[in-house]
């Protein structure tokens, strides 16, 4: 009786909730209140995906569910982005029956690494996938080694584990469990022999705090690794990227399937791999993958082209407090050899929570963008004078910066300079303040 009431509760608020343009998450909040273990009582579908880590949940979760619905299954999956446990929960109710049956051949779940745990509490996943594990919102999930003992309680023995072999951390998810799958790279045109960025979270083992060694890197501390002293090392991957040509934008999976990417970046290439990955081990029709991820353009806001004035405009989505997200996305800008300007947004840090703690400003490589193509960097929003101290300290000649206080005044400025390509670097919580003064392309 109780699992009816919380799933007619939770239906009537959702209902409610669309009507008046709110959230998903209070549907599901007063659904466990009313049964707390609501979601031990469903049944679920053959095949429970999660996907959890720092960066690529909302990506890579995309796309796995394009490829398995373009293979025939019918596939739910929270679009909305609510991660949490009271998202999960208003998901799964809203798409069973009221006697607790979910009408799906694949749950598919984007989980908050933070609050894995909970979520999987009544249920696991029959696939877990874990991306990458990254300084991250230090504020709300101080160190990576923090998120990796949050996420830990949340996997089940009988749950496969799909594993980035190229992050030393995640790798470790592996120690003890006999179901793991790996995804990696190939040493490619990208590696390097030296570590890039300020600083080396791969330098010390996860396991045992020796001197790691890296054969290649990736980005950052993502590459091929091994511990002198304990042994740690990157597993042979199971789907790897065989070959990456980032300037053409193709890579090549497992030596025989070509693909061709929209977006020319390192991140974009470990979403396309895990979401292959595990799509692979659900059992969709390779010929279907590739045609899917072939040239596929994300509808998630990561990547949205717009024009401001004359400007030909491309919103690179960075969150803010993540140093590797803003890294990714400069070293896209740097590559490009288009004449071009920068438009960097810090106006308000987070959207779930307040603070005004600006240090992660200084983990990041802004001298990716001292390049004779950059003719300028634009700076705005409430952190302005932060920004301008963070880039006082870069070798960018200071005539090419410019400061706003605003948004508005930064775009006003656009519209009568010039109409030379531009990228904006900004996070979720200031995304909108600048396309709602621009106009959308696509």
């Amino acid at each position: 009786m109780r699992l009816f009431l919380a799933a007619v509760v939770c239906r009537l608020l959702r209902f409610i909730g669309r009507l008046v343009g709110k959230g998903s998450s209070l549907p599901g909040k007063y659904a466990l209140k009313i049964c707390p273990d609501v979601l031990g009582r469903v049944k679920l579908p053959p095949c429970v995906i999660a996907v959890t880590g720092s960066n690529g949940k909302t990506s890579t979760v995309e796309m796995i569910a394009a490829i398995l619905r373009a293979d025939g299954k019918t596939v739910v999956y929270n679009e909305e982005g609510s991660n949490q446990i009271e998202g999960v929960t208003t998901l799964i109710l809203c798409n069973s029956t009221l006697g607790g049956k979910m009408t799906a051949d694949v749950l598919l779940l984007e989980s908050d690494e933070r609050y894995a745990r909970r979520s999987f509490r009544w249920f696991h996943p029959t696939h877990f996938v874990i991306t990458n594990l990254y300084r991250d919102q230090l504020t709300r999930n101080g160190s990576p080694e923090w998120v990796y003992n949050a996420i830990l309680p949340a996997l089940h023995p009988d749950t496969t584990l799909v594993l980035n072999a190229d992050d030393p951390l995640v790798s470790c998810f592996a120690r003890g469990r006999g179901r793991v799958k790996w995804f990696g790279l190939d040493e490619c045109a990208v590696s390097t022999k030296e570590h890039h960025g300020v600083y080396h979270d791969g330098a010390r083992c996860p396991a045992c705090c020796g001197r790691m060694e890296y054969s290649c890197y990736h980005y950052e501390h993502i590459g091929h690794y091994r511990c002198a002293d304990c042994g740690h090392h990157r597993h042979d991957a199971d789907f790897s990227v065989t070959a990456l040509d980032l300037e053409s934008g193709t890579l090549t999976i497992d030596k025989e399937t070509e693909i061709s990417l929209a977006f020319k970046s390192i991140y974009n290439v470990y979403n396309i791999l895990a979401a292959w990955s595990v799509c692979s081990l659900a059992g969709a029709d390779k010929a279907v993958m590739a045609r899917v991820i072939n040239n596929y353009v994300l509808k998630n806001g990561r990547m949205v082209c717009f024009t401001i004035g004359s400007h030909h405009g491309t919103l690179l989505t960075s969150k803010h407090e993540n140093s590797v997200a803003y890294n990714t996305n400069l070293g896209y800008i740097a590559q490009r050899a288009e004449p071009c300007e920068v438009l960097i947004i810090v106006d308000a840090i987070s959207r779930k929570y307040f603070t005004g703690e600006t240090s992660w400003l200084w983990d990041i490589d802004f001298n990716q963008l001292n390049r004779a193509h950059v003719k300028k960097v634009i700076l705005c929003g409430k952190y302005v004078n932060d920004l301008a101290m963070r880039f006082d300290c870069t070798e960018i000649p200071g005539e090419k910066i410019v400061c706003c206080d605003t948004v508005p005044q930064a775009v006003q400025l656009l519209e009568g300079d010039g109409d030379a390509a531009l990228y904006v670097v900004t996070c979720f919580s200031d995304r909108d303040k600048l396309l709602n003064l621009a106009k959308r392309e696509g």
